[in-house]
């Protein structure tokens, strides 16, 4: 195009750590005749996790129920059935804590704190950035909603080469926030920054520089001013709704209620769960997920982990849950367990599953771990992800989507690790999408093949052992 051009990664900085990443703009991009670097779509790879899993017989159901909410996405998604986690079992260790340290390593866990290898997304970030990401972005984002605290792998899934967490677990939609934005400098002799932070917004530093990109000598055209204008409302009501700050713009949203969510210690209160309005859960999930996809719309990170409710999760949840419109299931798991404590948890529908039996509750449950896990997807889906080459972020990026269970049980090492759900992205192209596959291999080969698509040398699991390509996962 002509006329002027910025770059890609320009960034709004202000005091402290503040770092505001613009939009995708037309003065950004170059014609296809051209072709400069900076109209390439960047390498991202993310892992999605979601706890207790769904029964491999309830995945032959296709989108009839539990998949009902990734249907809509069914295009842009290669959901595999029949992959086997069993080289991760670990004798003698919680079952639920294998599966969940098998996904995206493929590894049995290496003591509590720590995987067995790297996960996907940090060998994908080795292969393409070895030096180091660009200046600005977060080298690894790691975030959740989650309360099932013993074991690190229950809840962290993206791990270094020698099996340490990639980074600091975000489990606080404002500390995700800060995170991704930075923080404000400190001011006037103000010791408390947190007291500071519900007091002044991110953007009060980048006043000037936002001045100057939607002012008359701005590099930008009328719709770029307008959508950098947008782009920082957005930034403002995000940063509205994870500290709940009290001046808002005029015609603003209005904000949620604050979260009565526990979050440390008391989210696990010695492993006998704890009571939960769905209405809560879904809430501060929904906001974790809304702040991790912006940070990937803006370009501020590209490689990380987000999880939705741990491995072995016990919550009694209660509250409608409705999809589509309709009701789907009254949840009140105490009292349909009627139980008290750990045994009155949505984690015991898992162990009472069992083929020849509705598994009513149970489904209800997988049903709604796929609406929310369908929702983070979706926003990176919409408009404001689309991208240079006229697909959408969820498109060109590896998502893998996975987690612990193919049961849950523990009665039976190959029954609860063999058939784990996973499903993957196209990854710009790199893997087949719009089917579901019978893959019938192990997860080690499923991982290595699609990292050997993703330009990867690295290979997970053991030097000496044979891979099997899984060839049929490739476009």
């Amino acid at each position: 195009m002509n006329g002027p051009r910025i770059n890609r990664r320009t960034l709004l900085k202000g005091i402290g750590s503040v770092t505001i990443g613009l939009p995708l703009l037309e003065e950004m991009l170059v014609s296809t005749a051209t072709a400069a670097p900076e109209a390439a779509v960047p390498v991202r790879a993310f892992n999605v996790f979601f706890g207790l899993g769904i029964p491999a017989p309830l995945q032959t159901e296709g989108f009839r129920d539990v998949l009902e909410p990734l249907k809509p996405l069914s295009d842009k998604l290669l959901i595999m059935r029949n992959v086997d986690q069993i080289r991760c079992d670990e004798s003698g260790i919680n079952a639920h804590f294998d599966g969940a340290s098998g996904a995206f390593t493929a590894e049995p866990p290496d003591g509590e704190a720590k995987s067995g290898g790297p996960s996907i997304d940090q060998v994908v970030r080795k292969a393409h950035y070895p030096n180091g990401l660009p200046t600005g972005m977060v080298p690894t984002l790691i975030g959740g909603t989650f309360f099932r605290r013993s074991r690190v792998s229950r809840y962290v899934h993206s791990y270094n080469s020698d099996g340490t967490v990639a980074s600091t677990m975000q489990e606080k939609p404002r500390d995700l926030f800060d995170r991704v934005f930075g923080t404000i400098g400190l001011a006037g002799g103000e010791t408390d920054v947190r007291r500071q932070r519900l007091r002044r917004s991110v953007l009060d530093s980048v006043v000037d520089q936002y001045k100057f990109y939607t002012g008359d000598n701005s590099p930008l055209g009328a719709a770029s001013k307008a959508r950098v204008a947008d782009h920082l409302d957005r930034i403002r009501e995000f940063e509205q709704r994870a500290y709940e700050m009290k001046a808002s713009p005029k015609g603003a949203p209005s904000l949620p209620p604050r979260s009565q969510i526990a979050h440390g210690g008391p989210a696990d209160p010695g492993g006998q769960g704890i009571d939960m309005k769905l209405e809560d859960l879904t809430t501060e999930w929904r906001l974790m997920a809304d702040l991790y996809a912006f940070a990937i719309q803006l370009d501020r990170v590209r490689f990380g982990s987000l999880t939705f409710l741990a491995a072995g999760e016990r919550l009694r949840i209660k509250g409608d849950y409705q999809y589509d419109g309709r009701l789907v299931y009254h949840f009140d798991d105490a009292k349909d367990q009627n139980a008290s404590g750990d045994k009155g948890c949505s984690h015991e529908w898992w162990h009472k599953f069992s083929e020849k039996k509705k598994n009513t509750q149970l489904r209800a449950h997988a049903h709604m771990k796929m609406r929310e896990v369908a929702y983070f997807l979706q926003r990176l889906d919409g408009a404001e992800s689309q991208e240079a080459n006229g697909k959408s972020i969820l498109e060109n990026s590896l998502i893998t989507i996975s987690t612990e269970s193919g049961d849950g049980r523990h009665s039976d090492v190959k029954r609860e690790l063999s058939g784990v759900f996973h499903a993957i992205t196209g990854a710009n192209g790199r893997f087949k999408t719009g089917q579901i596959m019978d893959v019938g291999a192990e997860g080690l080969d499923v991982y290595n093949t699609m990292l050997t698509a993703m330009g990867a040398k690295e290979r997970l699991g053991p030097e000496k052992r044979e891979m099997q390509h899984i060839d049929r996962i490739r476009a």
